[in-house]
């Protein structure tokens, strides 16, 4: 993966995941995530929807944009090649550090079981550098496989 895109999984940037429902819907979760030696690390709890769903179908897609410019993102197809038992809260503590800047996840719940998902990438899409400017409009167009089919820009008439 582009040094750019794993930044973006690396820096403090709410995650986006899709899986795929039992009837084929899509279903998406934000999610708090890292990017660990080639691997998408999703963090959730066992039982979830997104859970049940990866048991099911593994397939995912993961998206990420930068909390300074919308523009610098990025979407992943993937699949999770192994769910790691975090019942230690190492991952999330670790997270939690990143998105909250404390040491110790505050919403722990008791019966609860964290996990983590390993997502191998497979597809990557990397929006080029774009400025971030008022006078131009972009538009991403998707296929219904969700995949980007190509990136409109246009001008605008400037904001006053």
């Amino acid at each position: 993966m582009e040094s750019k895109a794993e930044n973006l999984f690396k820096e403090k940037n709410l995650v986006f995941i899709a899986t795929v429902m039992k009837d084929g819907a899509p279903q998406l979760s934000p999610v708090w995530a890292d990017y660990e030696d080639g691997y998408i690390m999703v963090n959730t709890a066992e039982g979830r929807i997104k859970h049940k769903n990866v048991l099911n179908d593994p397939r995912v897609a993961v998206s990420v944009v930068s909390h300074d410019n919308p523009l610098d993102m990025t979407t992943v197809r993937g699949k999770v090649v192994e769910i790691i038992p975090d019942y230690d809260y190492v991952h999330i503590n670790k997270l939690t550090k990143k998105y909250m800047g404390i040491d110790a996840y505050p919403f722990k719940r008791d019966e609860e079981k964290r996990i983590v998902f390993k997502i191998k990438p497979e597809k990557i899409f990397v929006l080029p550098e774009l400025p971030m400017n008022r006078e131009w409009r972009f538009n991403i167009f998707l296929n219904s496989n969700l995949e980007t089919l190509y990136l409109e820009t246009s001008k605008t008439n400037p904001i006053s």
